[in-house]
């Protein structure tokens, strides 16, 4: 079969639809797999009971560290027009051995947030139909449902996915700004205060290392901007631009409705109700009360949506990231033939959906709870790991600068990235050293779950020094121009 597949047919099915991606389009996958929504309702709350009350500053101080790593890192994008992504900025900044071994870290975060989330959707649908709509299925059905839903847009093209996340997504944002809108309206119970943007309250509070952990991990997925590189529309401009108006974006929205909270619930309400046993469905019940029990209904269906637009966000941006190591051979090389219908990765998605679909079956089969079970573990480790992958990025960043600016500004270029590296890398270590409030377990199990990052990352190391070694033709090889991509410097 493969013998009478034309030249042409071979080169076409090893690349992405070109030109398919505006800025908009991509704005909307970054933002969707920080998944808002879930953020406020989950991890807004989880800040203000481990961290305090300087939880939206925190949150805000976390989007200008990242928009300084920004900065760099889409400056690159000149140079670098890969799906790789991280790879591809790694290896060449720091060097392909460093790429290689950051590609491992990467990769297997994906996978495993992309399993999460799995996890997140059946616990949640599960909870949901059955409250409000009296149908009770286990959570399986939902993750397996969620799986097969993915893989079908997952193997279209990909401003399909696109336009389904935009109309996700718009949802999740207005129902948060009718939290706000309602809240402001009504005052609340206490006077209105800035106490939470106080640095005594941020950056000295008895538990501020909690603050940031949790800070960092609601920009989950900000830098797939990148991944959709061969995809966009003039990527030059289209990534960067991007970039910075999602993380930016998000930093204002996060800042914004965490600071709202403190409206709706008070400055110390809020903190005294995330600690007590109601945590769990306090801005749900809040909602309910300052803007009727519709919106609180309404807000129970979209935390599900919520969740999956996060993994279709997630979905894609993993099956890019192997569709790349899979043409460069670095994976099995099936892993880099793309649809020639719609020019997305359709060997690596149906992949990937593949492992989801088996991940769920066995922890259904072994009667795993969805939550604790499947999601927390999963999501805990893609958490530290994808956030040792930016700060290994945002080093490789500053080093490829350093030696010649490419005619950027030194702000942007060289103080921007260092300090977006520095920034990345302490928040690497307070996610490491306090990697309990990610998974809610204490005792050895956090120290196996961290694990995979440093294995993987040497091991990726020690693999290409073994290929330079003995293939340096195919070394050479490696993270070069996609042709009609560009990207030489």
């Amino acid at each position: 079969m493969f013998s009478l597949t034309t030249k042409a047919q071979r080169s076409q099915d090893t690349t992405l639809a070109a030109g398919k991606l505006g800025t908009w389009d991509i704005v909307f996958f970054v933002i969707s797999a920080a998944a808002p929504l879930t953020v406020i309702v989950s991890g807004a709350i989880t800040s203000f009971r481990m961290g305090g009350i300087g939880a939206p500053g925190a949150i805000v101080f976390c989007a200008m560290i990242l928009i300084f790593f920004a900065l760099g890192f889409t400056a690159m994008s000149k140079s670098v027009k890969n799906a790789g992504a991280f790879y591809a900025y790694v290896s060449r900044g720091l060097g392909k051995p460093w790429g290689i071994g950051v590609s491992s870290v990467t990769v297997f975060a994906y996978v495993s947030l992309v399993i999460s989330f799995y996890g997140f959707i059946g616990f949640f649908a599960q909870f949901t139909a059955v409250e409000l709509f009296g149908l009770d299925l286990p959570w399986g059905v939902w993750s397996l449902l969620a799986v097969a839903t993915v893989a079908f847009l997952g193997y279209r093209k990909i401003d399909v996915g696109a336009k389904v996340l935009a109309v996700l997504l718009t949802c999740e944002v207005a129902i948060l700004l009718i939290l706000a809108v309602c809240t402001l309206a009504d005052g609340g119970p206490e006077p209105w205060s800035l106490a939470s943007f106080d640095p005594a309250n941020v950056f000295f509070a008895p538990a501020a290392g909690t603050l940031f952990v949790m800070g960092f991990g609601a920009y989950l997925g900000f830098e797939s901007t990148a991944i959709y590189a061969e995809e966009a529309k003039d990527s030059e401009k289209t990534v960067p631009r991007a970039t910075i108006v999602a993380v930016a974006f998000l930093g204002i929205f996060y800042g914004f409705t965490f600071w709202v909270l403190t409206v709706t619930f008070g400055v110390e309400g809020v903190v005294e109700l995330a600690r007590s046993d109601s945590f769990e469905t306090m801005v749900i019940t809040g909602t309910g009360e300052v803007a009727g029990a519709w919106a609180a209904f309404v807000m129970k269906i979209l935390i599900v949506t919520s969740f999956f637009a996060c993994v279709l966000s997630f979905h894609n941006a993993c099956t890019r990231y192997l569709f790349a190591l899979g043409r460069e051979g670095l994976l099995p090389r099936g892993l880099g033939r793309s649809s020639l219908k719609h020019g997305a990765p359709a060997v690596a998605s149906l992949t990937l959906s593949g492992f989801s679909a088996v991940g769920v079956i066995i922890a259904i089969v072994i009667g795993a709870d969805p939550f604790l079970g499947l999601a927390l573990w999963t999501y805990a480790t893609g958490v530290q790991g994808l956030v040792f992958a930016q700060a290994v990025t945002s080093v490789a960043v500053v080093w490829y600068f350093l030696r010649d600016r490419r005619g950027h500004s030194c702000l942007r270029v060289t103080i921007a990235p260092i300090l977006g590296a520095l920034g990345l890398i302490i928040g690497y270590l307070l996610i490491a050293t306090n990697f309990e409030v990610v998974t809610g377990l204490n005792g050895p199990i956090n120290k196996i779950l961290l694990v995979p990052t440093p294995v993987l990352f040497i091991s990726g190391i020690v693999t290409a020094l073994i290929i330079r070694a003995k293939s340096p033709r195919y070394y050479e090889s490696l993270n070069q121009p996609r042709p009609g991509l560009g990207g030489r410097e």
